[in-house]
């Protein structure tokens, strides 16, 4: 018995399907602004699919452009950190994002003092929340800012959006609020003038630790100890190394050549300081920090790796942080543990202190690929593929346990990570990108495959509408004893692909 309802259902029925309808095809025309991607592993090829769904998924329309939500179901609203880490991975298959994460940073940066919502001039937004605690003022996420991390990975965005698009106007529409940024470094991320950027919270309501390893136990020294602050993170100082690299040549392309030599030479000195009180020799790798005594935490963990992304890192120090971080203590065959097992917090069920993130390893893989070990970042890539064919949908998840791989058993998944996570789902993407070598040059219209390498698991991929500043590549690489051969299918406008091998 329907008792007269199913006039007044069906109208319902059917706006319903209409709006599953409008969703699908919006989702369908996000995605069609990115390269697509084909190889010759069919269970891969389903795991890029989900990527690239759950990516255009968490993707939301702001009034400043597309802007990837963190992840589901506990993130799902603007964190910077997160979104600019996803921005770096997707750049080479979709710069609009990188332009919407830009441009919406730039609306919600700081400008002014507030101790409450951890905020300073220039500082870029770490979370922001819309629900009746926040609004009330009950919790200090409305507009947040406790993360140290945010605002360097900005200014770092900014130059590697230029360089992807050559996209002029955009940079300088926010030239001011990159200007605004790098004074906060030098102004209030280095609150002691020692060259590092440190954090704080400015109240006990603040976030205790604000890079990306959070949780209130995970920046500690080797016996254990949790380290007192201000705390200058090693990523941190990779970061701010690549912000005062890409200043410098935002400013030369914007004219102002005097600034881009000044902002030069404090790269150069961040990485001569950097060296000198980072690296240990006994470990063999990287730091984790330097505590408020400037006393140093000399634990093995995955954030040294973030060192040789941004190139920070001397040449000759490359070698030894990718042995450190392939060693068994740290690379569990699934990935890179967040903890080395040897170190004395070490728990592979923990959040942050032995456990494997998917975008940790693909920043990591990026960094091995820019000095050159592109095998070890085809190892990491192994190693995450084989994790995502034991889960639901192939879907990599937030994080997952970080117990050693068994053979023909699974990882050992964390039971309450966000899933889908915007940065997991775009770390295959960024992975692909650094083991192929992929770059460009907008200005000169070249696309490079620098020593190209695939995984085992691949034998061959094809990329169609890679494009470029008004042109586009369909290119096919496949693989030829040792050696990975690029074939160029079809160019349209004057783009050009160059390979070194």
């Amino acid at each position: 018995m329907n008792c007269g309802t199913e006039g007044v259902n069906h109208p319902v029925r059917r706006a319903f399907f209409s709006s599953l309808r409008d969703a699908r095809r919006a989702l369908r025309a996000s995605a069609a602004r990115a390269t697509s991607i084909t190889t010759s592993n069919d269970i891969f090829n389903e795991s890029v699919r989900r990527s690239m769904s759950d990516l255009y998924m968490l993707v939301t329309d702001t009034p400043d452009g597309p802007y990837p939500y963190a992840g589901i179901p506990w993130f799902s609203t603007v964190f910077g950190r997160d979104a600019l880490i996803t921005a770096l991975e997707t750049l080479w298959l979709d710069p609009a994002i990188a332009r919407g994460v830009l441009s919406h940073l730039a609306a919600n940066q700081a400008t002014e003092w507030n101790a409450a919502a951890d905020a300073q001039p220039g500082k870029i937004l770490h979370e922001m929340r819309h629900g009746e605690m926040a609004e009330l003022g009950e919790v200090p996420f409305r507009r947040y800012y406790g993360s140290v991390d945010s605002t360097p990975l900005f200014v770092m965005l900014a130059g590697a959006y230029l360089h992807r698009t050559g996209d002029v106007a955009t940079l300088q529409r926010v030239w001011p609020n990159i200007r605004a940024a790098l004074d906060w470094i030098d102004k209030y991320g280095d609150c002691d003038g020692d060259g590092f950027v440190e954090y704080g919270r400015l109240t006990s309501e603040g976030l205790v630790n604000q890079g990306w390893k959070d949780s209130h136990d995970s920046i500690f020294h080797a016996d254990g100890t949790l380290a007192k602050g201000p705390i200058a993170l090693v990523e941190v100082q990779a970061y701010v190394y690549g912000a005062w690299r890409a200043a410098a040549d935002i400013a030369r392309r914007l004219g102002h050549d005097e600034r881009a030599v000044a902002w030069e030479r404090r790269a150069d000195d961040l990485r001569r300081s950097f060296d000198a009180c980072f690296f240990d020799e006994e470990l063999g790798t990287y730091v984790l920090a330097l505590d408020g005594d400037k006393r140093p935490c000399r634990v093995r963990v995955s954030n040294a790796g973030h060192a040789l992304l941004t190139g920070l890192a001397f040449p000759e120090r490359a070698a030894a942080v990718v042995r450190s971080l392939m060693a068994t203590p740290s690379f569990c065959g699934w990935g890179i543990r967040t903890v080395a097992a040897t170190e004395m917090r070490y728990n592979p069920m923990s959040y942050h202190n032995g456990s494997v993130w998917p975008h940790d390893n693909a920043l990591i893989a990026a960094g091995f690929s820019r000095y050159g070990f592109r095998r070890e970042a085809a190892r990491i890539f192994e190693g995450l593929f084989a994790a995502a064919t034991y889960i639901d949908l192939h879907r990599l998840p937030e994080l997952f346990c970080g117990f050693s791989r068994q053979r023909a058993q699974g990882p050992t998944f964390y039971p309450v990570a966000c899933t889908p996570q915007a940065w997991a789902a775009a770390a295959p993407l960024s992975m692909l990108q650094a083991c192929l070598g992929l770059g460009f040059d907008a200005n000169q219209l070249h696309i490079t495959f620098d020593e190209p390498t695939l995984p085992g698991f691949i034998d061959g991929v094809v990329l169609r509408n890679l494009a470029l500043n008004g042109g586009a590549a369909d290119i096919a690489l496949r693989r030829s004893g040792t050696q990975v051969v690029v074939d160029v299918i079809e160019r349209r406008g004057p783009v050009r692909v160059l390979t070194t091998n």
